[in-house]
């Protein structure tokens, strides 16, 4: 592909919910470009976009995807997202390169959480949008009905650019708002037409609606508006240029990805209204060496700045890193710093995508999109800079997993190999983690929900070779005591030759230190100074085990008063030996009692949800602390719940909100478990 100056490019992602339509709308516009001969079809595995073997497998986008093509002029770097929710970072990684976005929703569903989901993203990233009502050639779908619960929802921004014409419950075509012109749909051709009679009062509506948006871009604009004065379309296209790049207009266009219709139009709107990279943000920040700022543009003339928004590991050109760049120009055979990693990349080749395929290019200039293979040490979030100017941008937000299972391995001997292949697949994937957990001896998948931990597995097993399953986290208790007791702890051995004695008495009481609080109060040399450490070593010890279920001890003050000891016999194992005996006679006598860990909840939702999650809260034994509106309808609800009740929590919330709830959790601390609680953890113990 051609090389293209920067106010030449328009980036632009494609938002929305699954099953919208999100890809066959990229495949459309790729084939009216003439970048393909046929439009692909997800569900027969041929889309452009969902290349990879999972979304083969699944028919549905999992991935992030880049096609490039040419229209009238502009380069269009198209980025295809995800529509389920396990696979936001794919989205996250976008949102963070891209200048625009084109939010796609289904005639026939309406506005949807998905929908809904992409105009916050938008908003919270200050992207410029545009909404494209897809499958309109169905006789069901109510286009008003589409329009007017967008308004509802949005209220002034919306601004419908097209009104479609029916034949009977048919879409033939649609009225172009601004123009004034009828288009009619001829095959996969938009031609003029006449206006359709009786569409009068409903288009001078739609007009009125974008002429008022028209006159809040200028003091001028409106006082021509309120003067009666009509706006020239050269007005009316500059107005609405700016409009669209602030964000205060949303365009709304229609048409039929699947059948080609309305995507021409949809296409001119895009070179018509989308800014290039450079027409928004002229200028950005980045750090330097020691967090030093620097000033640069959006231009080819200025130094080297690039982000690495992904990272694939591909099977046959080994590591694929996609990339922006911000500033400069990326040429091939050259070496870059990566200021994050402190060291040199060589680049090689840098193509363009047409979602798997490769193109080779000469460079690319700043704003321009495109990939480089076998980077050694850099990873997504990284910055790339010229040698000898260093610069790091920005990196990405990650949402946090918070689903959580056990792995367990179905073949002995393949934990490394587990543990190997998830770190691989964590350099593609920075919304899952995976970590051993000492102290239950399980190795933890954290990931976004269900589908998010199914595609990892069948990674898994398709790039390595092993195959696991998951069993419900161990949760990590402790134990501790209520009441102070003092007792005594005798070891006393004689074998021949050398014996063994230790000799003490400890008074134990409850602590709010942590681990263990040790003090002696020994008077007359009845257990010699030499000692000490070692009954505080065998306490230590001996608190890794609690009495009740085996759980670690916390909590606790040691206070050693009195002992004895024999000159020949006595050594610091045999006191270690004597303070572990008091600790197994003293815990039983001081009302000893598991804690359990209690975690912090941030729950964000719509209003009407909220009586929903606080009846779910208290049915996981949490309490409520409070809960706060946040604005558009939103209400952040926070708790505290046993982590124990947790484990199910990441899709009980979507499912109790449609999806439209998100949350945060972190430990908090431990607390005392109820009793009926600490009898089923020893009875579990038991049984294990």
């Amino acid at each position: 592909m051609k090389v293209y100056e920067t106010s030449k490019i328009k980036n632009f992602c494609l938002l929305g919910h699954g099953n919208a339509g999100k890809t066959s709308l990229a495949e459309a516009m790729l084939y009216t470009a003439g970048n393909i001969d046929r439009m692909g079809k997800t569900q027969d595995g041929t889309a452009v976009m969902d290349f990879d073997p999972e979304e083969i497998k699944r028919k549905f986008s999992i991935s992030a995807a880049l096609a490039s093509c040419e229209w009238n002029g502009n380069k269009l770097n198209i980025l295809d997202t995800p529509g389920y929710f396990d696979f936001v970072g794919e989205v996250q990684q976008v949102l963070r390169i891209t200048d625009a976005a084109i939010i796609v929703i289904s005639g026939e569903a309406g506005l949807s959480v998905g929908a809904e989901k992409a105009w916050k993203y938008c908003e919270d990233y200050g992207i410029p949008k545009m909404i494209f009502i897809n499958k309109v050639d169905d006789d069901r779908v109510d286009y008003q009905k589409v329009l007017q619960q967008l308004k509802d929802k949005y209220g002034k921004k919306i601004a419908p650019f097209q009104l479609p014409i029916k034949e009977g419950d048919k879409i033939t075509g649609f009225v172009n708002v601004v123009e004034q012109e009828a288009r009619i749909f001829d095959g996969n051709r938009t031609i003029t037409g006449e206006m359709p009679a009786g569409i009068e009062d409903e288009l001078e509506e739609n007009r009125e609606m974008i002429k008022e948006a028209v006159a809040e871009q200028s003091e001028e604009l409106m006082e021509k508006y309120f003067e009666g004065e009509e706006f020239t379309l050269p007005e009316m296209y500059a107005a609405l240029r700016s409009g669209v790049a602030e964000g205060d207009i949303v365009p709304v266009l229609c048409g039929s990805a699947t059948k080609n219709l309305g995507i021409p139009s949809l296409m001119n709107a895009i070179n018509a209204y989308f800014p290039a990279p450079n027409d928004r943000n002229a200028s950005f920040t980045a750090k330097g060496p020691g967090d030093k700022e620097i000033e640069l543009k959006v231009d080819s003339g200025d130094t080297l700045s690039a982000l690495v928004f992904k990272t694939v590991a591909d099977p046959y050109v080994g590591k694929l890193s996609y990339f922006k760049v911000f500033s400069g120009v990326m040429t091939p055979d050259t070496t870059v710093y990566n200021l994050n990693r402190d060291c040199n990349e060589k680049i090689g080749k840098i193509y363009t995508m047409q979602g798997k395929k490769q193109s080779e290019i000469a460079q690319l200039n700043a704003g321009d999109i495109g990939t480089v293979t076998k980077l050694s040490k850099t990873k997504t979030g990284d910055t790339l800079s010229r040698v000898g100017n260093p610069c790091m941008l920005d990196g990405i937000k990650f949402s946090k997993p918070n689903m959580e299972l056990a792995v367990v391995s179905q073949k002995k001997g393949d934990e490394d190999k587990i543990a190997q292949g998830l770190i691989k697949l964590m350099d593609e994937d920075q919304t899952f983690a995976f970590e051993t957990n000492k102290e239950t001896r399980q190795q933890l998948l954290k990931g976004l929900g269900d589908q998010h931990i199914d595609v990892i597995v069948s990674k898994l097993k398709n790039k390595f070779g092993v195959d696991i399953s998951f069993e419900t986290p161990k949760v990590a208790y402790r134990e501790t005591i209520r009441k102070k007791v003092k007792v005594e702890g005798k070891h006393k051995k004689q074998s021949g030759g050398h014996g063994q004695y230790g000799h003490v008495w400890i008074e134990f009481e409850p602590s709010t230190e942590e681990g263990l609080t040790f003090e002696e109060k020994i008077f007359g040399g009845s257990v010699p100074k030499g000692y000490f450490p070692a009954v505080e070593k065998g306490l230590q010890d001996a608190m890794k085990h609690g009495i009740l279920a085996g759980y670690p001890m916390v909590g606790l003050k040691a206070t050693l008063v009195d002992g004895s000891y024999h000159d020949v016999d006595s050594s610091e194992m045999a006191f270690k030996m004597a303070a572990s005996l008091a600790y197994k006679a003293g815990m039983p006598q001081a009302s000893p009692v598991i804690l359990e860990p209690i975690g912090h909840l941030k729950v964000y939702a719509p209003d009407s949800y909220t009586g929903d999650i606080i009846g779910d809260i208290n049915k996981r034994r949490g309490q409520m602390l409070g809960m706060e509106p946040i604005g558009g309808g939103m209400t952040m609800i926070e708790g505290e719940i046993p982590m124990a009740e947790m484990h199910t929590y990441a899709s009980d919330l979507r499912s109790m909100t449609q999806a439209r709830g998100d949350f945060e959790f972190e430990f908090e601390r431990y607390q005392e478990a109820p009793q009926n609680i600490i009898d089923k953890i020893i009875a579990d113990s038991e049984k294990n």
